[in-house]
């Protein structure tokens, strides 16, 4: 029998929009659909994009100015920028689209928009119409890029032009409304510097990840949603000689490589009529035929990674990918699992002797307390033991210790004093790295807000 016990209940009011915000989003519609239907469509044709914009603000202004009895005077430009905005643009999410401090845009329903901002998840003042409102800024971004969504298709995954990442979801699937997701990116990418500077992590990290990615070992990058896999992957590619060619596979297009030889491969989703589907297998397989030095996967997470195995181990080596993991044992066993996705009833132990043979180090990530990432380990794997396990060694790491009064996570990085078994390889291949370099040590860190909160999108372009 359970015992009544006091928990902390919130007790908040959910959020009430003042009615004038409402009154204003209404009246937007109307002199949204006014507009529209005094357009002459016959001539829209022979006008350019700028000629049109003029002419829906003027018409816009004109509306406005028919209400100007009901409009307040200080909402007049609001309204005409608005409707503007609904015309070409998200509408109420636009000027969410041009902040720069934005990485992620969470619509619940018409009246509820989160963003996080400087990873710090907040509700913001921008509220739609109604959930028509939503739906029709949905079937916009779903329109431009050549898909639907309604009853019988009812989810999208899509890419905006930026290279926003979105996924939508509405009715039946969604209760209570369309939901909508929208990933964004920044416009400038972040160099290894930067990740040095708001302290993801450290000098000595970067020198042996550096040397290792010259040496062509091959690598796995893990860690949650927003922990800044992509970003780190980004960034470690400086380190790619410029004489090679680079083939990078992903689902959706992120990685903007710090690299003049690449090409870019994409998935394609099924059509309207649930054909013309590509998957990231069928990119790998033929991406062996486009002579790579290297193969990167943007995110292994399903039958592909077997076939990215193969390539590690025939000669494809140098390969680099992220996955999604809570550490880096867990990152291990994933890929064990994708690998069985493949249908091929291997051993377990044959299956882990492959992975170990393939992938040398992993880098784990986390999103911490106040929106800093830190790389919180990197290790290498040392071999498959008699009893088919994996003997990890970790190199490098961080452990947080608490936070401090803003909330934000305080910690420190450390060197295990281990020597990792590349450690020849690396001086083979040329990089300078003393034993000096893995001695154990201790280095304490308090989070500084103002560099660390900095947006640091998983992927770049995030």
């Amino acid at each position: 029998m359970i015992k009544n016990r006091d928990f902390p209940v919130d007790t908040s009011p959910l959020r009430v929009v003042p009615p004038e915000e409402l009154d204003f989003q209404r009246m937007k519609t109307a002199v949204h659909e006014e507009l529209i239907e005094s357009l002459d469509l016959s001539t829209l044709s022979h006008i350019t994009e700028d000629q049109l914009r003029d002419e829906i603000k003027r018409l816009a202004t004109d509306l406005c100015r028919h209400r100007r009895k009901i409009l307040a005077a200080e909402h007049h430009q609001r309204m005409v920028d608005e409707i503007v905005n609904e015309v070409f643009g998200l509408g109420p999410l636009e000027g969410l689209m041009q902040d720069p401090e934005i990485s992620d845009i969470l619509v619940n329903n018409a009246h509820e928009v989160y963003i996080e901002r400087l990873g710090q998840l907040e509700l913001s003042d921008v509220v739609f119409a109604d959930d028509d409102h939503v739906l029709r800024i949905i079937q916009r971004i779903v329109g431009r890029v050549g898909r639907r969504i309604d009853e019988v298709s009812p989810m999208v995954d899509a890419r905006l032009e930026d290279g926003s990442r979105v996924h939508a979801i509405v009715p039946p699937l969604a209760i209570g409304g369309p939901k909508l997701s929208i990933r964004r990116f920044g416009t400038d990418v972040l160099r290894i510097e930067n990740l040095i500077s708001n302290n993801t992590l450290t000098d000595d990290m970067v020198t042996f990840l550096g040397a290792a990615v010259q040496a062509r070992v091959s690598f796995l990058i893990s860690g949650g949603t927003g922990a800044g896999k992509t970003t780190l992957l980004d960034a470690l590619s400086v380190f790619i000689p410029h004489d090679e060619r680079l083939v990078t596979i992903e689902d959706a297009a992120e990685l903007i490589l710090q690299h003049p030889h690449v090409i870019r491969l994409e998935t394609r989703t099924p059509n309207t009529e649930g054909e013309g589907v590509v998957t990231q297998r069928e990119l790998v397989r033929n991406s062996l035929r486009m002579r790579p030095d290297r193969i990167l996967v943007g995110e292994v997470r399903g039958a592909e990674a077997l076939d990215m195995l193969q390539a590690m181990n025939t000669g494809h080596e140098g390969a680099l990918t992220t996955i999604h993991a809570n550490d880096t044992a867990d990152a291990l066993q994933r890929l064990e699992m994708m690998v069985a996705m493949t249908g091929f009833e291997l051993p377990v132990k044959v299956i882990r002797q492959y992975v170990a043979s393939g992938i040398k180090l992993v880098v784990h990530l986390m999103r911490l307390k106040g929106g800093a990432r830190r790389v919180m380990r990197i290790s290498e794997i040392v071999r498959v033991t008699p009893e088919g396990e994996h003997e990890l060694r970790d190199l490098f790491g961080f452990e947080q210790t608490g936070v401090d009064g803003s909330g934000n996570a305080v910690g420190e990085f450390f060197t295990t004093g281990a020597l990792p078994s590349c450690l020849e390889r690396l001086r083979a291949a040329g990089a300078d790295l003393p034993d000096s370099l893995f001695a154990a040590a201790r280095t304490p860190l308090v989070p500084q807000p103002d560099v660390d909160r900095q947006h640091e999108p998983e992927a770049i372009q995030s």
